[in-house]
């Protein structure tokens, strides 16, 4: 048996769109896979389900953590609590909290977790709770992979689908500054590698690393490259720069399928430029096989998977209000 095959991968947050795809990436790799979550039920029709055991747990409650993470080789930490709690960010510390003494005590080896790109200085309420638990999460005795990722492009995921509604449904936008900002995106297939192959990346400490496709651009520039791949007429965009995050989370709110609590602690990340600042993941991790996705192929390949190439979006995801565990 290979060292694949033999490893117990515990993916928290498995009801998510990141924590969904990955579980199915391990169950075809072969890994034993334990998928946890708030509500096991919701995992039922999983097309992966067969292939995986399906546990019970919650980052918020200790005392369900210690079976679940139970003979665990690595623990995926893909559980937020943005749009879920008022005081996310008190909430999101003591869940870090909770999985490092569940890890320490099953004698856990490593933990994967999926924060967020973010420049030095201050930050936005959800960029700083992402970088307060990696923080905790490294100052365990557990080896801990922080990956920092902009957004990820891929159907279901919440930044881009912010992109494919607001660039469908408005031909005209008078938007907030941010429009302007850099980011520097990732897709879904290129996040799920890294977050594989984190599992046994040779690193001599725990720390963070920057991951990104090889392009940097302008939020409005990837809402019209969108735009082109789906067969739309180029945008019209005015920024604003009046705009609270307020009015911003209500316009996007409005226009996107993006509930409240979510949409705000998204639009205050897009304040910042999210670019990487660092290349090291490139010394523990080769490039995916075929390079790095540019953002226009990840853009194709999300419309691809709807079927919606050349055609723009007909119709609407809707995102619960819950955050996925």
């Amino acid at each position: 048996m290979s060292d694949v095959e033999s490893r117990r991968s515990l993916v928290t947050g498995a009801t998510g769109y990141i924590g969904g795809h990955l579980a199915a990436l391990l169950v075809e790799q072969g890994q034993t896979v334990r998928a946890m979550a708030r509500t096991p039920e919701k995992l039922d029709d999983a097309p992966w389900r067969d292939g995986a055991e399906v546990v019970r747990g919650d980052l918020g409650d200790p005392d369900s953590l210690t079976a679940a993470f139970d003979g665990v080789d690595v623990v995926y930490y893909l559980v937020h609590s943005m749009g879920t709690s008022r005081d996310f960010v008190s909430e999101e510390e003591k869940a870090a909290h909770n999985v490092v003494a569940a890890a320490e005590k099953a004698g856990v080896r490593r933990i994967v977790y999926l924060s967020g790109l973010h420049p030095k200085g201050e930050l936005s309420r959800h960029l700083r709770s992402r970088n307060k638990v990696g923080e905790v999460l490294m100052a365990s005795s557990v080896e801990a992979v922080v990956l920092q990722a902009g957004i990820v492009i891929g159907s279901g995921s919440a930044s881009f689908e912010m992109v494919r509604h607001l660039t469908d449904r408005l031909p005209v936008m008078t938007t907030p500054k941010w429009v302007r900002n850099k980011i520097q995106p990732i897709s879904i297939d290129d996040a799920l590698y890294y977050l594989s192959e984190a599992a046994d990346a040779p690193i001599p400490t725990s720390r963070t690393f920057d991951i990104g496709c090889p392009d940097v651009l302008e939020y409005a520039d990837a809402m019209q490259i969108y735009a082109e791949e789906a067969g739309l007429r180029r945008r019209i965009i005015v920024a604003l720069p009046l705009l609270t995050p307020s009015i911003a989370s209500w316009w996007v709110g409005l226009v996107t399928p993006i509930p409240s609590g979510l949409a705000r602690p998204l639009v205050e990340s897009l304040e910042h430029d999210a670019v990487m600042s660092e290349h090291d993941i490139d010394d523990v991790i080769p490039p995916p096989p075929g390079g790095l996705t540019s953002y226009r192929d990840s853009v194709r390949r999300a419309l691809e998977g709807d079927g919606t190439t050349g055609k723009g979006r007909r119709h609407l995801i809707r995102f619960s209000s819950t955050a996925p565990q």
